[in-house]
């Protein structure tokens, strides 16, 4: 999740992990006015340092006291912005601390402090680093400068003076202070950088977690989703199949009642057997929806051929035939077997018509197991009409376990339902 920058264009286009990048950094509620409360004290604590030094005599620079105190409150004031113009307020600071240190003079303890933060703030809040980077370089290379061109200056004074500083002397005395300078600089610039890369870490957390809760709530979404699939097929398949067998020998009933009521007893007696599968199998389905993790006795592949018995004794021409031996498949490639059987028996009831045949046949392979339901379609009555909903079904059922779905006429009339899963080592 590296956001791109001006700095850093390419992204991860590059083919190397990039650093995250920071656009901007946020701000924190309130910081105008505790930059401006900062400033404010660190410029009255300058202001009587200064004051102090000069009423005990131990002042550093040849400047009126009041004029050291206006300084180091002058040198304050640009650090009201330290956060939100960086870049500008290093600048600038460092341009007044030496343009004062000229004129007026201040106290070096607190400008130091001054300075240390300005500095620091560069490295903490621009979020334009490689320009940071170039701004304290010259900041740097300016107070490098600056301080070798004072001592030199009053190296030469001294110099017109009776004062006569030893070389050796002065030379060490400018290399001391650049060490001093150095050091400083360097503590600034390393925790500046570090206060920058903990906000990083800190956005790219955030960034992160926003992410995962999002992808926590598409996941609920889809496990609902998946849900009410999973629902809406096992109802369509145990309902569907009992109600066509039902609707089925309903009808023969129909049309012997009046003639022979005897004859009729056998209908009845498989739509009553029906109806009472059909409860029960919807009360298995019940109790494994509201049960957390309980497994109930669902239909598998070893209840394929009662299946179709059931079927044949329903009124449709029905045979099974197996190939290959017991396939060893898991629980859930079974349910998905037996329901793609059991809607394949369904829609050869209600579309087929009563004088045709369906043959099941269940084929078991080293790496895959095939399940065809086939009929002639060759029946006296019209086909039911219907909505689909079955093959959508039976397709969605074998493709989540990986296997394929074909369903279709076949050439020479009749309809094919062959499913063909993948199998390896039964869970």
């Amino acid at each position: 999740m590296t956001a791109l920058s001006p700095e850093n264009p390419a992204g991860a286009q590059s083919g190397r992990p990039q650093a995250p990048v920071l656009s901007t950094r946020p701000l924190p509620p309130g910081y105008q006015r505790t930059d401006a409360l900062t400033a404010a004290l660190l410029g009255a604590l300058g202001a009587t340092m200064s004051w102090l030094a000069g009423v005990g005599g131990v002042a550093l620079f040849p400047y009126a006291m009041h004029w050291q105190a206006l300084g180091s409150a002058l040198l304050a004031v640009p650090l009201a912005w330290r956060r939100r113009y960086p870049l500008s307020v290093g600048v600038v600071h460092a341009l007044v601390y030496g343009l004062l240190s000229s004129l007026t003079g201040f106290d070096l303890n607190t400008s130091q402090v001054l300075l240390f933060l300005s500095f620091f703030s560069i490295g903490a809040w621009s979020a334009q680093r490689a320009r940071a980077t170039r701004v304290r370089v010259l900041i740097c290379a300016g107070m490098g400068v600056w301080l070798v061109s004072v001592s030199a200056y009053r190296f030469a004074q001294a110099l017109g003076t009776a004062q006569v500083v030893p070389v050796r002397q002065f030379l060490a005395a400018v290399v001391f202070q650049l060490f001093i300078n150095i050091a400083f600089f360097a503590g600034a610039w390393y925790f500046g950088n570090r206060e920058w890369a903990r906000a990083v870490a800190r956005a790219e957390l955030e960034r992160a977690y926003a992410d995962i809760r999002e992808l926590r709530s598409e996941l609920v979404e889809t496990a609902v989703s998946q849900e009410r699939l999973h629902i809406a097929r096992e109802l369509h398949d145990v309902v569907a199949h009992h109600v066509t067998t039902m609707s089925v020998q309903a009808a023969a009933a129909r049309r012997v009642l009046s003639r022979d009521p005897e004859a009729a007893a056998d209908p009845l007696k498989h739509i009553e057997s029906a109806a009472r599968q059909a409860v029960a199998e919807l009360r298995t389905l019940v109790l494994t929806l509201r049960s957390d993790g309980e497994q109930h006795a669902l239909p598998t592949v070893d209840d394929i051929p009662e299946l179709v018995s059931q079927a044949h004794e329903s009124g449709t021409r029905a045979t099974f035939e197996q190939i290959g031996g017991a396939p060893r498949v898991s629980p859930v490639i079974g349910l998905v077997l037996y329901r793609v059987a059991q809607e394949g028996l369904t829609n050869a009831a209600k579309h087929a018509g009563a004088g045709a045949t369906v043959a099941v046949r269940l084929r078991a392979r080293e790496d895959s197991v095939e399940l065809e339901v086939s009929d002639d379609g060759y029946g006296a009555s019209a086909p039911i009409p219907g909505t689909g909903s079955g093959i959508i079904g039976m397709r969605e059922r074998v493709t989540a376990v990986g296997g394929t779905l074909e369903a279709g006429p076949k050439p020479r009339g009749g309809f094919l339902v062959r499913a063909c899963i993948p199998v390896g080592d039964p869970a």
